[in-house]
């Protein structure tokens, strides 16, 4: 296992030991690189009126425009379940706008797949769609 990886696959489990799931119980970690190789964590918080949750994906992203990083590498997407968990579409389509090349890493804490966001969010809604011709 690629040992960059490996850093941020540990990132991602131990910051979702943070994760506040009192509703789901469902704990979720991501841990996000930038292209200069800064590692950005975060963790899901959840609210009692569901739609206002915010998963890990975003919370890391966040964090890291809200410091001025904008060049991002990969993610690494981490859920303590024996399945992988891929990002939800309000995650792809954040994670799109800011970073469309993004490599996307799921992993279980044993093994790991790689995925390309395009890939994962095919005909995505692109900012070229809001400019005026």
């Amino acid at each position: 296992m690629n040992t960059n990886i490996k850093i941020l696959i540990e990132a991602a489990r131990k910051v979702a030991g943070h994760s506040q799931a009192k509703y789901s119980n469902f704990q979720v970690g991501a841990a996000l690189l930038s292209t200069d190789n800064q590692v950005f964590t975060g963790c899901n918080v959840e609210s009692s009126s569901y739609g206002l949750t915010i998963c890990a994906e975003r919370v890391a992203l966040t964090k890291a425009l809200s410091e001025g990083t904008t060049d991002f590498d990969k993610i690494v997407i981490y859920a303590g379940k024996e399945d992988y968990c891929p990002p939800c579409g309000a995650c792809r389509q954040l994670l799109f706008d800011y970073a469309p090349d993004l490599s996307i890493i799921l992993t279980n804490g044993q093994d790991y797949q790689t995925h390309k966001l395009k890939d994962l969010l095919p005909l995505a809604f692109e900012d070229s769609k809001l400019k005026k011709k």
